[in-house]
């Protein structure tokens, strides 16, 4: 069908509408295009579509840098001017503050600061996972296709680190043979690289059972300076990514994790722990968590979701006390022993739930939470509007989650969005990042 492209979506589409009126998510479109496009799903209320042909281009339509985009999934956006993409970006996180958040259109562009750019918008990432897929009998590595059609070989990522580029085609390549040759079962392959402490760490996840450990050390090593390969071991339900449970992590060598180092302070983090991709927007989410806090050396401060201690180690050095929650284990081990490395001894990390391991006891005069997608539980806003902190700085993930949760703190009546800051942690792609200030009333 021919489709007038109207602006972004939050996701790796275009909105246009059919002749019928039904929305239509187009990938590969740019606002203004007028595309020739084919239908991928058909539904009763909107379609999803790819590009065919592009008959016009939009004014912000480029051409993609990367030889892969469209093909692989990895950078659905690349086709988009990057201002563009930063402007689209800030469009969603006011569209979900005022369609969900129910804020108003005013004061909500009063409160969202323009999309900030933490530089790089290729080569940004510090990492990528590789998919492994049977492909006309054999084992093929390499990443995600676009519309989930399978696995693209690739010999590099542009996303990734230009510093670490060999280390995709070297891993791929080393894995695919054991793969076929050795019968090795792989889930994935996860690589991690670093600009700044030069250290590469390559994860080969594999369900439990035998695995070729002298054969895959030899291949990974060979000519190349990886300072860590582990082999993360899962089990359960291959086909449910939640029901797959990490039940330990095999060094095979090298020092078994990987450093990295986010302004000040330099972090070691497992291969099963969630680290942001984006360094150089780590740094940016932390500097403006200080801006919104603004900490002082007799500052209680409580960090939930702390991860392996992006805030908290700041934080820790900035106040007197913190109560710091996570619940994957893995990232508890990691955010103490970054505790330990640091020498901060000001601060209780707690590994649990953060709302059934809430610190009553404490009276935080600072806030911060990084949640995941799904965003807070609601009885966690009860119980963090019922503290006398000062301020909460929320850093989320998701511009839907993150307007329903402004709006239930602004129900209860003790805290205020004060600005809201999208930060481009991953540039071509639809994904925004952001942190909010709540003050208190």
């Amino acid at each position: 069908m021919r489709l007038t492209v109207e602006r972004m979506s939050y996701g790796p589409g275009a909105v246009a509408h059919a002749e019928d009126g039904r929305v239509a998510f187009v990938s590969g479109a740019c606002p203004g295009d007028v595309v020739e496009a084919a239908v991928d799903k058909d539904g009763k209320r909107c379609l999803e579509a790819h590009v065919v042909e592009v008959l016009e281009a939009g004014p912000d339509r480029v051409r993609p840098r990367c030889p892969y985009a469209g093909i692989c999934g990895g950078c659905p956006w690349a086709q988009l001017d990057y201002a563009a993409q930063l402007a689209a970006k800030r469009a969603n996180v006011v569209d979900a503050l005022v369609r969900i958040g129910k804020l108003g259109v005013e004061r909500t562009e009063r409160l969202v600061r323009p999309c900030r750019d933490p530089g790089d918008p290729w080569g940004y990432r510090n990492k990528i996972e590789l998919a492994a897929a049977e492909q006309r009998g054999k084992t093929v590595i390499g990443l995600h296709a676009a519309r989930g059609e399978g696995v693209v070989k690739v010999d590099e990522c542009l996303l990734f680190d230009p510093s670490h580029k060999k280390l995709l085609k070297h891993a791929a390549g080393a894995l695919g043979y054991l793969a076929n040759s050795h019968g090795l079962a792989l889930d994935r392959v996860g690589l991690r690289g670093s600009r700044r402490t030069r250290e590469a760490e390559i994860a080969v996840w594999t369900s439990t059972g035998p695995f070729p450990r002298a054969q895959a050390v030899r291949m990974l090593e060979q000519g190349k300076k990886v300072t860590s390969i582990v082999r993360p071991m899962l089990k359960g339900d291959k086909d449910s990514m939640r029901a797959r449970k990490v039940t330990r992590v095999e060094r095979l060598d090298g020092i078994g994790a990987w450093d990295e180092r986010v302004l000040e302070e330099e972090m070691r983090v497992s291969a099963p722990s969630f680290f942001q991709v984006n360094t150089k927007g780590a740094d940016a989410l932390v500097s403006l968590v200080l801006e919104a806090l603004e900490p002082g050396p007799e500052d209680v401060a409580m960090d939930l979701y702390s991860g392996a201690g992006t805030f908290t180690l700041p934080l820790g050095r900035r106040c007197a006390w913190v109560d710091a929650v996570e619940s994957y284990g893995p990232a508890v081990r990691d955010l103490r022993k970054n505790l330990e490395r640091a020498n901060l001894t000001n601060v209780d990390a707690v590994g649990g739930d953060a709302g059934r391991e809430f610190p009553d006891d404490a009276d935080p005069d600072i806030v911060v939470v990084d949640p995941p997608r799904a965003g807070l539980a609601e009885h966690v806003v009860d119980l963090l509007s019922e503290t006398p902190a000062r301020a909460i700085a929320y850093v989320s993930c998701d511009p839907a989650t993150l307007a329903r949760d402004i709006a239930r703190f602004e129900e209860r009546g003790a805290f205020q969005a004060d600005w809201v800051q999208p930060v481009d942690l991953f540039p071509q792609t639809y994904h925004v990042e952001s942190v909010t200030l709540l003050r208190r009333r």
